[in-house]
């Protein structure tokens, strides 16, 4: 066969033949003792200048299936299976409220938590994110610690506070409570300030053998 007929045949099969597109890597889970957890949280002082709560738009439906972020926590924390009514509003189930160790059958007695609040957020570095980006950490419902169905009472207590000036009344959920708080700040690249490091690390020293697990947000 000619070489240049064989040439020609050749660059004809590359056209064809369809190159494979390198699929991204999903993010690794890391696992650290907690005492290391707190260690590597980046620190930085706070700012709330321009803070306003409309900047996190949450509560959507992201995946369209008519279920919003909060109807998506009730149905995925409900020790027993909910009960769903039209337009996936959540009626009834079983919650249990770590802060404090209360049961709660009717969902209205149970606010979201947003485990590092959005205020805090935005002070450890969300004022430089995307709108997008906000969104994306507003109705996190990849990672279980990022949202919380509790007890209304104890997330108003808690409001926008840190570890250093608020901690759930059940002392038995400290731990679980501050290894969900660090597994946020990590997966999201958000900072502390000097006062919430020296309070993290004084609840890590009580908390031997608890480990923190985050994947890096996208």
């Amino acid at each position: 066969m000619p070489k240049l007929l064989l040439r020609g045949l050749l660059a004809a099969a590359l056209l064809i033949v369809p190159l494979a597109t390198p699929t991204a890597a999903a993010p690794a889970l890391e696992v650290l003792p907690i005492a290391e957890a707190v260690a590597a949280l980046p620190t930085a002082g706070e700012s709330r200048d321009g803070y306003t709560r409309t900047a996190f738009r949450h509560w959507v439906d992201a995946d369209r299936d008519s279920c919003n972020t909060r109807q998506e926590v009730l149905i995925a924390e409900s020790l027993i299976s909910p009960t769903v009514e039209a337009r996936c509003r959540v009626t009834a189930g079983e919650w249990l409220s770590y802060y404090d160790g209360v049961t709660v059958t009717d969902p209205s007695g149970l606010d979201i938590d947003h485990m590092v609040p959005l205020a805090e957020a935005w002070d450890s570095g969300a004022s430089a994110w995307t709108a997008q980006r906000r969104e994306a950490y507003a109705n996190d419902l990849t990672a279980e610690r990022s949202l919380v169905a509790v007890t209304a009472r104890t997330n108003r207590s808690k409001a926008d506070q840190d570890p250093a000036e608020w901690l759930p009344p059940a002392a038995d959920a400290h731990c679980t409570y501050t290894a969900d708080w660090v597994s946020t700040k990590l997966r999201w690249g958000l900072t502390v300030d000097d006062e919430e490091q020296a309070a993290l690390a004084e609840l890590a020293d009580d908390c031997v053998g608890k480990v923190v697990e985050y994947e890096p947000a996208p």
